[in-house]
This record gives C-alpha cells, sequence and structure tokens, in this order.
C-alpha cells in the first residue's frame, strides 16, 4: 500500500480522473464518491491509502476506536448516511487522526472547525461543514468498523481511496496496482494528445474525426471507441 500511496503523491498529473478511467480499462466498477464531497482545503491536498471504514453511531467514540486498528497511511472512511443536519468529524479527531499516522479522512456527511481542519494539514474529504455535532446516540452495528456506505456504493477494509480536487474513488485493493498502471498510461497518451493540440494538431484530426463520421454512415453502431481500435490509435478522449 505504501507504494501505491508514493506512486499517487509522486506521479505527476496523475488524477482521479484517470483513477476512474483505469477501473474501466481494468474492468473494475467505477465507484467514484458523490459530487458534492470535496476537499476541505482550499488547496485540494491528495490522498491515497487503504480504507479503514467506520460507521458513525452520533459519539466520537467509534472514530477513535477506528484508530486504535488502524495502520500508518490508512484513511478513515466515515459513514453518517450523508446526514447534513449534524458535523460528525471535527479539528480534535482531525489531529488525532494525523498523530495516530493517518493519511487521511473521507466523510460521507460534514465536518465542523473548518479553520482548525485545515490548519491540522491532513487531507480532510466531506459534503461540507455545520457547526453543531450530533445530538443523538445510535447502538452500534455488527459492520461498524467492517464496511461503510458512501453515496450508493459500499467501502470495505481492502478498498483503496483515492483523492484530489475532482473528489474521492473507491477501488479494490487486489486491483489497484493494475488500475494505476492503466491509470498512468492513460495520463501519458492525454498529453501526448494536449501537446499535439497545443502544435496544431486538432483532436479531430489526432483521432480521424472524419473517417469516424463517414463509417457510422453504414454502421451507426459504431463506437469512437471501436474506431480508435480500428486505426491502431491506443489513446484515450
Amino acid at each position: 500500500m505504501q507504494e501505491i500511496a508514493q506512486l499517487w503523491t509522486g506521479a505527476t498529473g496523475l488524477s482521479t480522473a484517470h483513477v476512474a478511467d483505469g477501473c474501466v480499462r481494468a474492468g473494475v466498477a467505477v465507484r467514484c464518491g458523490p459530487a458534492a464531497v470535496r476537499s476541505v482545503s482550499e488547496d485540494a491536498p491528495r490522498l491515497a491509502g487503504r480504507c479503514l471504514p467506520v460507521r458513525h453511531c452520533g459519539s466520537v467514540d467509534v472514530l477513535l476506536e477506528a484508530m486504535d486498528r488502524a495502520h500508518p497511511g490508512d484513511v478513515l472512511v466515515v459513514d453518517n448516511q450523508g446526514r447534513t443536519g449534524e458535523s460528525c468529524v471535527g479539528g480534535l479527531i482531525v489531529l488525532e487522526a494525523k498523530a495516530a499516522g493517518l493519511a487521511g479522512i473521507v466523510i460521507w456527511g460534514l465536518h465542523r472547525d473548518t479553520r482548525e481542519v485545515r490548519r491540522a494539514g491532513l487531507p480532510v474529504f466531506s459534503l461540507g461543514s455545520l457547526s453543531a455535532g450530533p445530538a443523538r446516540l445510535d447502538e452500534r452495528r455488527r459492520s461498524t468498523f467492517s464496511s461503510a456506505e458512501f453515496g450508493e456504493h459500499t467501502v470495505r477494509t481492502r478498498d483503496v481511496v483515492f483523492g484530489d480536487e475532482d473528489g474521492v474513488v473507491f477501488v479494490p485493493g487486489d486491483h489497484a496496482n493494475e488500475v494505476l498502471m492503466h491509470a498512468l498510461q492513460l495520463r501519458d497518451a492525454e498529453r501526448s494528445r494536449a501537446t499535439s493540440i497545443r502544435f496544431g494538431t486538432t483532436l479531430r484530426q489526432q483521432v480521424q474525426f472524419s473517417a469516424y463520421q463517414r463509417a457510422r454512415r453504414t454502421e451507426p453502431e459504431l463506437t469512437l471507441d471501436e474506431h480508435l481500435a480500428r486505426t491502431g490509435d491506443a489513446g484515450s478522449v
């Protein structure tokens, strides 16, 4: 996992968009966090690590207990069922997570103490902020520490999460290396296309778009990806 995190943080220009497309190339389901989940920090720090799921019950004790189970570099994934009427992670928890060696926190819910969270320097992603914390205390589930719901997806301890300015993407840990290799290839292909555009060769010229349109007159079901494969173009668009 450490190698994956180092590759992610050190690979210039590699993004969650590339990771999502890498999932498609690897035949892995694309599991993006909801669009509203964004970095709390204004400079949107990059994030990668093994998921440490926890289901919030209304009290911080489950978050502290999850940290007791953590390995350095894990990312705390907090399931507060997307609630927007209460916050579930504050500045002290973020500082504690940093002290525990976690790589960051991703919240299906709200945070508070935004100034302190930013000062902590730990990547935190959430739906937004609210001053009020929980006024409830629910019973723990059997799955409190084994899984978390995040939007429409279920996240488990075997998953890896990546985060940047576009949000977060969850990838099965046993496919993470493969997905990242595809992501790097896609990044390189995208850079090549961008360079060609800057030097005067349009994207339409690069993909032989006129030929694609002509082919679709006789093959209406032909996709652009199929056209690119036929022309020997392994790049992405």
